[in-house]
């Protein structure tokens, strides 16, 4: 295998560099706007070093009551997750130990649910909500959720549970364990950087989701997404458009926080579902 020149090290690190740069962008920019005045955020040409003010958040939160929405999304991804996990975990072990063609099928049947627009599934929530009195509650929102997304991460989770030899399980068996104690006590440990990262997925699923939750929650029972939505809405009034850039970043810094607390999990737990061993 022939060594490559120094020259085309520099082509990869200019192309990274740009690939950042341009990814980053956006969310720098929205940053910096979102602790500036309209005046100064909307100038031309732009004032990069124009005073600082915390206005924006402060109207956001504490004026407009941005932190009911920011309670409404916590509750419903903490559960989504808890759900999703759970039922993911158990599901994923039974269907990467099972041989029957069974489980091949009720896989295809799920990546199928999954596949199919969410705007399709609506059509038929909305009017047996309706008629059954639960619209714009949590545990509507969070198992339509978790009805949408479990199939993402029983196939995640599958992927990474074929990879932990079932010589595991027997062995943990052998010493007096039932096939639930062996799962719990032996498999899931070794299994935590995947569940980790099945659960990250799981997590921004639920946290971004804007169709559903925007249809089904409404009024002070809205997510942060949906609230953002009407703020960006009424773009042609800037102090309106300033609360949504504000939004915008609030709902953002959680995930980065997120991403770089468990990086080393996620990296571990894609490298396990990739790598067959």
């Amino acid at each position: 295998m022939r060594p490559i020149r120094p020259w085309a090290w520099g082509l990869i690190a200019g192309g990274l560099a740009v690939w950042v740069f341009v990814a980053l962008f956006p969310f720098l920019w929205m940053t910096l706007m979102s602790f500036r005045v309209p005046v100064d955020a909307f100038s031309t040409p732009p004032r990069l070093f124009a005073p600082v003010t915390f206005d924006n958040f402060y109207q956001l939160w504490v004026v407009e009551g941005f932190w009911r929405y920011a309670i409404n999304t916590t509750i419903v991804t903490v559960f989504t997750v808890t759900v999703s996990l759970t039922i993911g975990c158990l599901a994923g072990y039974a269907l990467a130990r099972y041989r029957g063609s069974l489980g091949f099928w009720l896989l295809v049947v799920a990546l199928v649910f999954r596949a199919m627009p969410q705007v399709v599934l609506l059509t038929a929530y909305r009017p047996a909500f309706f008629e059954l009195g639960i619209w714009s509650r949590y545990e509507t929102l969070i198992v339509v959720l978790v009805a949408v997304n479990q199939p993402f991460t029983i196939w995640m989770l599958r992927s990474f549970f074929l990879n932990i030899p079932q010589e595991l399980d027997e062995a943990a068996m052998v010493d007096g364990c039932s096939r639930l104690g062996a799962f719990r006590r032996v498999i899931v440990p070794v299994m935590w950087p995947g569940i980790i990262t099945a659960g990250l997925f799981s997590f921004l699923l639920a946290y971004n989701d804007f169709l559903i939750t925007s249809s089904l929650m409404n009024g002070d029972m809205a997510t942060m997404t949906a609230a953002l939505g009407n703020y960006m809405g009424q773009s042609t009034r800037l102090d309106r458009l300033m609360l949504g850039i504000a939004g915008a970043v609030s709902i953002v810094l959680p995930v980065v926080v997120l991403v770089l607390l468990f990086q080393r999990q996620i990296v571990a737990g894609m490298t396990a579902g990739a790598v067959k061993g």
